[in-house]
């Protein structure tokens, strides 16, 4: 029954067209040399996960300017590839859920848990647009 549950957390994410990173392996080659700008969401089974952050996500995404990529981890069950894409948000503290904004294989800045917890669906969207608008707006492809 706990397998399903993850997996129905995680078919949430990828449906909106982000790809799993599953391994270390998959981290290091995909988000050092991306290009672009690349939204890092870090999925979690907390309610706050549930109730706000993926909700949240799916908002934003209607939004007509978007990260180039869209990737996922999963802090929990993905333990490793959770803790290698981590290493690349210099200086953040671990945080899940979370989402972190990349361009051109850069960390640029973090939505924290703290600022997720709390908010509804659409201050998280709101947050997230805010992201896109900053970062996204000059990208050539709008990816998802």
């Amino acid at each position: 029954m706990y397998d399903i549950l993850i997996q129905r957390m995680r078919d949430e994410v990828t449906q909106l067209g982000a790809k799993e990173l599953r391994t270390p392996e998959e981290v290091d080659t995909t988000l050092p040399s991306s290009r672009g700008t690349t939204l890092v969401v870090v999925n979690s089974t907390c309610g706050c996960a549930a109730g706000a952050a993926r909700p949240g996500l799916t908002l934003a995404l209607q939004h007509e300017v978007r990260p180039d990529q869209i990737v996922t981890v999963f802090a929990g069950q993905d333990r490793e590839a959770t803790a290698r894409a981590r290493e690349y948000f210099d200086g953040m503290p671990p945080s899940s859920p979370s989402f972190a904004l990349m361009k051109d294989g850069k960390f640029v800045q973090m939505i924290h848990r703290h600022q997720i917890e709390g908010h509804s669906p659409q201050q998280i969207a709101a947050q997230l647009r805010e992201l896109f608008d900053q970062y996204c707006r000059e990208s050539s492809t709008q990816a998802v």
